[in-house]
């Protein structure tokens, strides 16, 4: 069996694990040939094909990105992008495909499916916010980078008697704000899931500040949004992929924090950081996983489902139920956030 491989949208760590499992058990365990498409969706419409074989995937696992390259690119926003795609396939004789994504990635995987391809999904995002799976690759390395962070940040706040404003991804949730504030030890965490009110932000530290310590951390996901009604207006600014620009709310909250307190207040913005480097075990572990399960599953003919950890198990769910869908930060996790305050 000739089966496709794509990486879409925003690399991140584990991906390469993913793709080395694939490989390996994909021709060492059922023969089939595993031809990879360069830069996402964008190479299945271009025919841009890349054959995968054992030598390509040496001393992969420890490596980022992802060496099939990645683009944001969905075909069925494109006219005639599902036609390419078909095209494509039937003229490299696919007859299966497995697509690693997040959200946008997957969406399009599941108008693929619905035009007749056999595809098996592998979520893939730091913010961890698919539906579905407990984890995503990428999610534990980019909370061991912001817990990093949060740590050495921590040092020179006290030294400097500063607010510390650390800014994380997160547009639509807030998982990588609550573990990594939460691991890091910040006196708040601002996310996406509960729309934050500036004068009881400010209440709090100027209470921390009199009464228990001359510093303070403060993790904002880029997603954050003050509540309705209260005395902060903000408005996130977006890219031209639709991203909330980076640093925005970060430095929106430190103006607040400055003039309604006088404290010194210092922003740090992790962007991209948080998707580079080396993968941690739990990444490379996951990404094996789940290319291990998804080529079993083609191989047994179990398509249009998408890979997921469920507890310690991994489960196949029909792409259908995750269309539209967002994991947010359950209650339990951010009252753990709020009590360590």
């Amino acid at each position: 069996m000739r089966v496709g491989l794509l990486t879409g949208g925003g690399d991140v760590p584990g991906l390469n694990a993913a793709i080395r499992a694939v490989v390996k058990r994909g021709e060492g365990e059922y023969g089939h040939s595993i031809i990879g498409f360069r830069n996402g969706w964008r190479g299945v419409v271009d025919g841009d094909i890349f054959p995968l074989s054992r030598n390509h995937i040496r001393n992969v696992l420890p490596v980022g990105g992802t060496l099939l390259g990645t683009a944001r690119f969905h075909p069925h926003s494109s006219d005639g992008g599902i036609d390419a795609v078909l095209s494509t396939l039937e003229a490299e004789r696919i007859e299966a495909l497995i697509c690693i994504g997040g959200d946008g990635t997957l969406h399009a995987a599941s108008k693929v499916a619905e035009a007749g391809v056999k595809i098996v999904a592998i979520p893939k995002t730091i913010d961890n916010d698919v539906w579905g799976t407990d984890r995503s690759i990428g999610f534990d390395t980019a909370v061991e980078i912001a817990t990093e962070a949060i740590d050495r940040v921590h040092t020179t706040a006290e030294s400097h008697n500063r607010v510390m404003i650390v800014e994380v991804m997160g547009r639509s949730a807030g998982w990588i704000a609550v573990t990594a504030g939460i691991a890091g030890g910040a006196e708040l965490v601002l996310a996406p899931e509960e729309p934050f009110d500036i004068d009881k932000v400010v209440k709090f530290l100027k209470h921390r500040h009199r009464a228990h310590a001359n510093f303070s951390i403060v993790v904002v996901a880029e997603g954050a949004i003050p509540a309705e009604g209260t005395s902060m207006s903000y408005e996130a600014p977006v890219g031209k992929f639709g991203e909330i620009v980076a640093g925005a709310i970060g430095e929106r909250v430190k103006y607040e924090i400055e003039q309604r307190t006088g404290f010194d207040t210092r922003v740090t913005v992790l962007g991209h950081v948080q998707r580079g480097g080396s993968p941690v075990p739990a990444d490379r572990i996951l990404g094996s996983r789940f290319g291990v399960a998804a080529i079993d599953a083609i191989s047994r003919g179990e398509t249009n489902v998408m890979t997921a950890l469920r507890g310690e198990d991994i489960a196949l769910i029909p792409l259908s139920e995750i269309a539209g869908k967002v994991k947010h930060v359950p209650t339990g996790l951010l009252d753990v956030a709020r009590a360590l305050a």
